[in-house]
């Protein structure tokens, strides 16, 4: 078969083209012909080297795959061939990647590959900072760091559904309109603005009860200081570099919460279950958008790789699969 591979770190251009052994299913696991992978940016910060690089080399990157059920390994029900999934995987950047049967979730035909591919690593990120970690309520203020990505669109949406007011961060205009039209009560420009300064002005001086930042480095100071008292800051990536470090002291003032949520943190299996069913159970209602900014074939991995480093995306980069 054909996969995305690369045998060094680098740039985009490290990632080939190339024949790679078809994998063989063990026991508990199912082949997936895969339509759609994810593109994420911790994909990006592997591939830099920055992240997880005990993992030797060459390497298949990609972490959500959906398709049809092509193999099934020993102990499975073959009553899985030929159905529409997602899952999490480890090597999705190709044709087909093996997946644990225990994790599959099965798609209603309302729901496309690529909306599929959204669901998992940046639906779930979204749903737990949001409300297993965040545990947003209706009346409070939420401010959403990179509103117009693909974690942020989703988060902004589940926010508003549990009833919270929605301020969105982000740099253009085109970014701040798909912002809203998602459901952003506020958007502010960070490429115009002082993010802080503007969160008192539309808080009338209060601030902000929940922070969801994935941004880190560059978001971190003006997160710190839009919370409201007994506010609370979800960090959960570092697009921008690590955060700085916290200073215990500087939380008393405003007697302040800050948290991290990581979405390989061993969940217990009726919480894991319950958001991926409450996930695709709105987007089947149309309550949750799926934004697919950026559908590539897999063979352009690079490119795909090029344009959402560059921030030039919005929403989800999915890469598709021969039909």
């Amino acid at each position: 078969m054909k996969a995305i591979r690369y045998h060094q770190v680098g740039g985009p251009e490290v990632l080939r083209w190339e024949d790679v052994p078809e994998p063989t299913p063990g026991p508990g696991e199912v082949l997936v012909r895969v339509q759609a992978a994810g593109v994420n940016f911790a994909d990006t910060e592997r591939r830099r080297g920055l992240y997880d690089a005990h993992v030797p080399l060459p390497r298949i990157l990609g972490s959500e795959a959906a398709g049809v059920v092509g193999a099934v390994g020993p102990g499975v029900d073959a009553a899985w061939l030929g159905r529409r999934v997602v899952a999490l995987t480890k090597q999705a950047y190709a044709e087909a990647a093996l997946a644990p049967v225990a994790g599959l979730l099965e798609l209603p035909p309302e729901v496309s590959f690529a909306e599929a591919a959204a669901l998992l690593v940046q639906g779930l990120t979204a749903y737990h900072v949001v409300h297993t970690v965040g545990r947003v309520e209706s009346g409070q203020t939420v401010l959403v760091h990179a509103a117009a990505g693909g974690v942020g669109l989703l988060a902004v949406q589940l926010a508003k559904a549990a009833g919270a007011r929605v301020i969105g961060t982000v740099s253009g205009e085109a970014k701040a309109k798909l912002a809203r039209e998602v459901g952003a009560d506020e958007v502010i420009r960070y490429d115009q603005e002082d993010v802080a300064v503007r969160v008192q002005s539309l808080t009338q001086g209060r601030g902000v009860e929940r922070v969801l930042d994935s941004v880190g480095a560059s978001t971190w100071k003006a997160s710190v200081d839009a919370l409201a008292p007994f506010g609370h800051l979800v960090s959960y990536g570092n697009a921008s570099g690590p955060p700085p470090h916290l200073e215990v002291d500087s939380l008393y003032a405003k007697s302040l919460t800050v948290s991290a949520y990581w979405l390989h943190t061993p969940t217990p299996p009726e919480v894991q279950r319950r958001a991926r069913e409450a996930l695709l159970q709105a987007v089947v209602a149309k309550r949750l958008r799926v934004v697919v900014g950026l559908a590539l074939p897999l063979s352009q991995a690079g490119e795909a790789h090029r344009r959402l480093e560059g921030r030039d995306t919005v929403g989800k980069v999915v890469l598709l699969g021969a039909d």
